[in-house]
């Protein structure tokens, strides 16, 4: 078996490189007028700026940015202002959030409280698992009429933290695309600090994914860099 390695040297982009990728990114979405949002590159992090109609696209927007290679943060200065379309009263948002996290099968709704004001939307409550806490999120995000969502969910710790690092080492070794020996893990109480180094966003997300997965974990501290090289 002939096996080909490509030994050239990566070359790192330059910011207007990044700049011009993940403006071409954002108008691969659907959802997205790339021509409303602008974007600024500074040694490697993009800042996005602009006004858009619904706060799922302020969450579509930053996700593609991060999905250029190059990048090593974003920060958003995006504004929610809704069309007439798209605005609702506070009573009818409450309702529809309700109804969202009802109906998802992996959030325990009845340890949730729901509160909206000037469509920002506050979730509140205790859950036993990180992913039951992005999920809320997630099943709230794109509702008609939210404009920001502000979670203060809390992950109560079930499991004693040896057994979350261990359940977290074990995730990252089934992962053919991480490599876990590069990937330092760290408890303080319930709260998980990943170290270490991976090669993209990607390969970091999936790392952080895994921590936030193990039973008991309440916050992660994300101290990993990314090494294009």
């Amino acid at each position: 078996m002939d096996i080909c390695i490509n030994f050239n040297k990566i070359v790192m982009k330059t910011d207007s490189e990044i700049q011009k990728q993940v403006m071409e990114e954002l108008k691969w979405e659907p959802i997205l007028n790339a021509t409303e949002i602008g974007v600024a590159v500074k040694h490697g992090v993009v800042t996005l700026s602009g006004q858009v109609s619904t706060y799922s696209k302020k969450a579509v927007a930053q996700r593609a940015a991060w999905r250029v290679k190059g990048v090593k943060a974003v920060a958003i200065d995006l504004e929610v202002v809704l069309s007439n379309d798209n605005r609702l009263p506070d009573t009818l948002i409450a309702e529809n959030v309700l109804s969202a996290l009802k109906w998802h099968t992996s959030i325990p709704d009845e340890k949730l409280k729901v509160k909206v004001e000037d469509g920002q939307v506050s979730l509140e409550g205790e859950v036993e698992w990180g992913y039951q806490k992005d999920a809320a999120m997630n099943a709230v995000r794109w509702l008609k009429g939210v404009k920001g969502i502000i979670s203060l969910i809390t992950v109560k710790p079930r499991v004693d933290i040896k057994v979350i690092k261990d359940n977290i080492t074990k995730a990252l070794e089934r992962r053919a695309d991480i490599e876990s020996n590069g990937i330092k893990i760290e408890a303080l109480g319930n709260k998980i600090i990943l170290k270490g180094k991976v090669h993209s966003w990607s390969e970091r997300v999936e790392v952080g994914h895994a921590a936030w997965s193990a039973p008991g974990v309440s916050d992660v501290d994300d101290q990993i860099v990314i090494d294009y090289y």
